[in-house]
């Protein structure tokens, strides 16, 4: 399994972007994922997960109203959209996999569910 993350970048405050990830040599329609990001000197963090079908979502508080989850099965692609971006929003984000296939529940929340990782995509907010 290998995920590649792209789509970041410097955008200035309240701008948007759309990240992506594809998924190569995965079956990747029946996994829920994730999203992640981790500032400098800090823990990284979840930031959204959505299962397999696109129907339940789950999103940290901080990203509530701002951030959305979608993905495309056929192009084995996860996408997080940030809207009216935020200097704490700078971060290197990560999509992220878990081992198992299965329905989204509070575990998706946690980054020890998943076992794969993308290599990170750098979001850099300016004021």
């Amino acid at each position: 399994v290998q995920l590649q993350a792209s789509g970041g970048g410097l955008v200035q405050v309240g701008g948007s972007l759309r990240l992506s990830c594809v998924a190569y040599r995965d079956t990747f329609s029946r996994y829920t994922m994730g999203w992640f990001r981790q500032a400098p000197g800090k823990e990284r963090e979840f930031v959204a997960a959505l299962n397999w079908s696109g129907s339940s979502m789950y999103y940290a508080d901080s990203g509530k109203g701002r951030f959305t989850i979608s993905r495309d099965n056929a192009k084995k692609t996860v996408y997080l959209q940030i809207n009216n971006l935020k200097p704490e929003d700078t971060a290197v984000y990560y999509c992220a996999r878990p081992l198992m296939a299965g329905s989204i529940s509070w575990c998706s929340l946690m980054k020890y569910e998943y076992v794969y990782w993308g290599q990170g995509t750098q979001v850099t907010v300016s004021s």
